[in-house]
Formats: structure tokens, sequence, C-alpha cells
């Protein structure tokens, strides 16, 4: 998948955080939770290792595992809690925006699959739904048919853009 709907998904959640007590600015929590969100692919220096795709460190391997998203969600507590900032909530956003890189990766068209079971299995799987296609790697992403999932990609995730962007209502000045 591109990055286009993963970095969706970590500006929704900050658009959704925004409306809530104790939140960052809101452009510094869509940049930090669209960081997030393409925190799992981090993975794709892998390829430059010489390590293998199927292997637990390659792509879709443990960084796209549920256990991993949990991992960087208990970091943001800690450190959020040292920051004297409220950590719950954002911990469990951030874990969140983590997991469902994997989640929508396994939506996808093509690839080896997703290492949910990540420690205790290496088995890769697929959700029943793939309809996102899958985005060709590196350079091939600006290639027409890498250009063709970016358009599919950003119609797909439209709504998402629409939500986290759309202007919202100020509310109205007492005086």
């Amino acid at each position: 998948m591109a990055t286009l709907g993963h970095v969706a998904v970590g500006v929704v959640a900050a658009r959704w955080r925004a409306s809530r007590p104790g939140s960052l600015p809101l452009g510094v929590a869509m940049l930090g939770l669209a960081a997030l969100s393409l925190l799992p692919d981090a993975d794709f220096v892998a390829f430059h290792l010489g390590i293998p795709y199927s292997h637990p460190l390659g792509h879709r391997g443990m960084t796209h595992s549920p256990a991993f998203a949990v991992l960087v969600g208990i970091v943001i507590y800690g450190a959020l809690r040292m920051s004297g900032r409220p950590a719950l909530l954002d911990a469990l956003l951030a874990t969140l925006v983590v997991a469902s890189h994997g989640v929508l990766d396994a939506m996808t068209t093509g690839g080896l699959g997703v290492e949910f079971l990540w420690p205790m299995d290496p088995q890769r799987f697929f959700l029943p739904w793939r309809f996102i296609p899958v985005a060709p790697l590196g350079a091939r992403m600006l290639s027409p048919r890498g250009l063709s999932v970016l358009l599919a990609e950003a119609v797909l995730f439209l709504p998402a853009w629409a939500y986290a962007f759309w202007p919202r209502s100020r509310a109205p000045a007492t005086g």
C-alpha cells in the first residue's frame, strides 16, 4: 500500500484527538500521528540489508504486528508520563494508529501477507477483504502503475482526508 492511506489514518486520529482536552496543537498531532502511521514501514531497510522479505525482520514482518504496536504505545506512554503530559489516551491512540498499518496492508492485493502473530508465529496473513491495490516499491512508485495505485488510494481514503482537513466551525464569541 502506498503512504496515502496510512497517513490518512494518522491525520484522522489527530483530528479526533484535537477535540479532546489536553491535546497537542492540531498540526503537531497530525505530524506525529502521521509519522507513527508510517513507522511499521521502517522495515523497508531490510531490503537494503539483504534480509529476505519473508523473514520476521523483512517487510510486513514484526513491525506490522499488534505486538510491535503495543511496544510503541508503551514507549509513547512512558515518554508522555515523563514529560508530565496526559498519557493513557495518547498512548492508546498511538497504538491503534501503528496497528492500523498492518491491518491496511493485509487488505492489499499483493505481497506475502502480514505477520500478525509475531513473536509467537511467523505465519503471514491477509484479510478476506483485499481491495487496496498493492503499491510498487521504491522508484517504481513513480511508474504509471504506481501513480494509478496512488490515485486509487486517494479516492479510497478521500472521506478520511475530508474529515481530517474539513474546516471546523468555531464556537461563537461570547461577549
